[in-house]
């Protein structure tokens, strides 16, 4: 077992990198302080490769989970809806549990198990009391290795699952962001919905439910994160115990991350009984571990998010903001930056009456191109504030702590400090957002998804050409 702290000796070193000369004394006081008044994410790789992370704040309450590097992305056209077909399983019943079994247990407990399936990963987790942590551990080592997978569970998945896909289907963010990925990432992995396609979903069977756990959930790929009262001694000793027998290697060679290339291009579901139109557009960004990715996420922030049910608007430090709401331009508007390993969409949401569309396009790339030729220090100053306060407020509770812990070792190996993310918030000017967003932004053909009446929504071309020449 291995048992390592990088993330604080690396945020130190970061910390020390930023300072020089007479400033250098006050730079290790203060990164010494951070490090006493911050619980530390403690690391342990066992021998079969699986990760424990943990971070213990001492709460009566804790959150535990297992992040599994498997996801939609890793499914072909065929078993697509795989991954999420398992997690339904999941709680279906084990060798040692039936179904009633497991929810007696659990709600007995006081405790809650859920999970979640994206593109890149699949997440088992548990909230509960501090004195249940063992018994937390167990039930998740249970449903992940001893599943029955009974045909009978199995069929009757089928229609909750069929069910869910029109749910969503209700859904028009839901919606034009599947779509969105449909043209952004044609034919590859990334360009498949996380639920699968109805034809799947019917036939999905037994063999290759088991076929997706024997290939990818082995130990590398495993991350057992915890957050609240937990101690790492106890939680290692669970891991060994419970987890300890999971496969570290493969016979042959491991699945490689299947690749996904970006294509400017569009999809267009035109419906005029709709009342409102939901569009979306975006530009190929970069993953989670890229230099590019702060930079991006402060000029995301910049753009900001929107709804005229808020009430405000013409006051907000959004310039798009303030055009919506003096315009009267659309209804709602958000930014987004979604990263995956190696790639990402940044752009923005929007909804439309049918009257407004052009315009609203038309000041969207007008801020855009603010982006890469004219932002301010004190705009930047301030979305640098924002970014970081809503990086800290979504902090709140063992299970978002958990939860970015997992993520976060799956993503970058180790879990990056506030303190480290917060120096390299401050240390983007404008300068580095003109650099980033002409990089990304400036001249590149876009991927735009939009559904219900747009006809008023202006062709890909004038689109296009509107992120390099806007009209006088």
């Amino acid at each position: 077992i291995r048992a390592i702290n990088v993330g604080q000796i690396f945020s130190v070193l970061f910390f020390l990198q930023l300072t020089a000369g007479p400033h250098r004394l006050l730079a290790v006081q203060a990164a010494q302080h951070v490090a006493l008044n911050v619980p530390e994410t403690k690391v342990t790789t066992l021998e079969n490769g699986l990760r424990v992370a943990s971070e213990d704040s001492g709460l009566s309450t804790c959150t535990v989970g297992l992040w599994i590097d498997a996801g939609s992305r890793y499914e072909n056209q065929r078993n697509n809806g795989t991954a999420h077909f398992l997690e339904h399983m999941a709680f279906k019943g084990t060798r040692k549990r039936s179904q009633l079994d497991l929810e007696l247990e659990i709600e007995n407990m006081g405790a809650h198990l859920n999970a979640y399936t994206s593109r890149e990963q699949t997440v088992y987790y548990a909230k509960a009391f501090t004195k249940d942590l063992p018994r937390a551990v167990e039930i998740l080592a249970d449903i992940i290795q001893n599943s029955t997978l009974g045909e009978a569970e199995i069929e009757r998945e089928r229609g909750v699952i069929l069910r869910e896909m029109q749910e969503v289907e209700t859904n028009l963010q839901e919606v034009v962001f599947d779509y969105l990925h449909a043209t952004a990432y044609h034919s590859t992995a990334l360009g498949r919905t996380i639920l699968g396609p109805t034809e799947n979903i019917k036939t999905i069977n037994r063999g290759d439910l088991v076929e997706y756990i024997t290939t990818h959930y082995k130990g590398p790929r495993i991350v057992l994160a915890a957050a609240g009262g937990v101690s790492h001694g106890e939680l290692i000793e669970l891991a060994r115990h419970h987890f300890g027998k999971l496969p570290g290697h493969y016979e042959g060679e491991a699945p490689a991350l299947p690749l996904c290339h970006f294509t400017g291009s569009e999809i267009r579901v035109r419906d005029d009984k709709m009342p409102l139109a939901h569009m979306a557009i975006a530009v190929e960004a970069v993953g989670w571990s890229h230099p590019d990715t702060i930079p991006l996420m402060v000029a995301n922030t910049l753009i900001g998010n929107w709804d005229r049910s808020l009430g405000g608007g013409v006051n907000l430090s959004s310039k798009l903001a303030q055009m919506a709401c003096q315009g009267n331009l659309c209804h709602s508007f958000q930014s987004f930056n979604t990263c995956y390993t190696d790639t990402g969409l940044w752009g923005l949401y929007m909804v439309c009456e049918p009257g407004t569309i052009g315009e609203m396009m038309h000041y969207m790339q007008m801020e855009w191109m603010s982006l890469c030729t004219s932002v301010t220090e004190a705009e930047v100053a301030r979305a640098k504030n924002l970014l970081k306060t809503n990086m800290l407020l979504h902090l709140d509770g063992s299970t978002p702590i958990c939860e970015d812990i997992g993520r976060q070792m799956l993503c970058y190996s180790r879990r990056i400090p506030l303190h480290e993310l917060e120096a390299r918030i401050d240390a983007i000017d404008a300068t580095t957002i003109k650099e980033a967003c002409t990089k990304y932004i400036y001249n590149k053909a876009p991927a735009i998804a939009a559904v219900g009446p747009i006809e008023q929504l202006p062709d890909y071309n004038q689109i296009r050409r509107g992120l390099f020449w806007m009209r006088s």
